[in-house]
């Protein structure tokens, strides 16, 4: 229980401003909207472009959550030794994980024809 307090504690320290260079980029030496982070330069102004960053941070924490919990399941069906609860327990997280890693690389693909090509939002051609 320690160690996930600690890593969500890092977790949330990646996105305050670094002190050298809170206000613009490194790459420019004016204010243009952005703010220089740990985990790279949040565009505040420009709202899809924000939408596009956070987008890409939470698919990437969402795979890699599902990684995680693909390897725990299997984890947990080798070391069962026979036991049909751990094993059952094992399959259904081994489910859970991949369908959710599914409905995730899906969604990318479901967004993309919702909001372009039914809605006809021009905005989405950019993702």
């Amino acid at each position: 229980m320690k160690s996930f307090i600690v890593g969500l504690l890092l977790l949330a320290t990646t996105f305050f401003p670094n002190t050298a260079s809170a206000q613009w980029c490194p790459d420019s030496d004016i204010w243009d909207g952005k703010i220089n982070t740990a985990i790279g330069c949040i565009p505040v102004y420009d709202q899809s472009a924000f939408l596009a960053f956070i987008l890409r941070w939470a698919f990437g924490v969402g795979g890699a959550i599902a990684f995680v919990l693909i390897v725990m399941a299997g984890v947990m069906i080798m070391t069962s030794a026979g036991n049909p609860d751990k094993i059952q327990a094992g399959k259904e997280l081994l489910t859970s994980a991949i369908s959710g890693l599914l409905l995730l690389i899906f969604s990318v693909f479901i967004l993309q024809w919702l909001g372009f090509e039914l809605l006809n939002i021009g905005e989405f051609a950019q993702f």
